[in-house]
């Protein structure tokens, strides 16, 4: 199925399962939740974000709302190279949520912490959020991030979120589309990260796979 022919609230629940953003509890009718990120976003993301991943030395500042809050788990493991891993894919959740939220409407932090087909689906589904005037609240909470080096710049990153507490909101209105906790409110997640020129562990691929047993509480 072509996501970008999915009707918006669908495209919004699989939005939230495959941009680690915090989007609510439901999803488990969508097919596109269990499908690789970017995989089939083809020529449709036309947006394109103001800058590259130029320097690790100006890192672009991440602010996200106040009433989202993002909760990262495991943050150290005692290997500075696995740390790193972490830390660039802790920002580049945050960058999304930004990119979604308003708070970084030009996409700089987007562009910084994704590559590839990561980034032609993350600027996809920002622009599936805008087109339905919807943004982000509530908590999302990532914990078990289990990172593999593969090489001297790859790498590979699982972990499991939360997202029972987080939610899709009308811009306009401010309702709060709030939907019950199931299993599919948690989800797994696999993916690979390669370290650029200046040093910035991007996301180039995601593979999610919503309501997997190890998440569960």
């Amino acid at each position: 199925m072509n996501r970008r022919s999915l009707p918006v609230a669908a495209a919004l629940t699989a939005a939230a399962a495959l941009l680690l953003t915090a989007c609510g509890g439901g999803g488990g009718n969508s097919k596109a939740n269990d499908k690789i990120a970017g995989a089939d976003t083809g020529s449709s993301a036309t947006a394109s974000p103001s800058a590259s991943a130029s320097s690790a030395s100006e890192r672009p500042k991440i602010a996200l709302p106040s009433d989202l809050n993002l909760i990262f788990e495991d943050t150290k493991t005692g290997d500075s190279v696995k740390d790193a891993v972490l830390a660039d894919n802790a920002e580049r959740m945050r960058a999304v949520d930004a990119a979604i939220t308003g708070t970084d409407p030009k996409g700089q932090a987007l562009a910084f912490y994704n590559t590839g087909k990561a980034l032609e689906a993350a600027l996809s589904w920002v622009a599936e959020f805008k087109q339905a005037g919807a943004t982000l609240t509530g908590v999302a909470r990532y914990y078990d991030r289990t990172v593999t080096l593969t090489g001297k710049s790859s790498a590979t990153l699982t972990f499991c979120a939360d997202e029972s507490k987080g939610y899709s909101k009308d811009k306009k209105t401010n309702k709060i589309a709030k939907t019950p906790v199931t299993k599919n409110s948690y989800v797994l997640y696999n993916t690979s990260l390669d370290k650029n020129a200046e040093g910035v562990w991007q996301t180039s691929q995601i593979i999610s796979v919503r309501g997997a047993a190890k998440c569960q509480p």
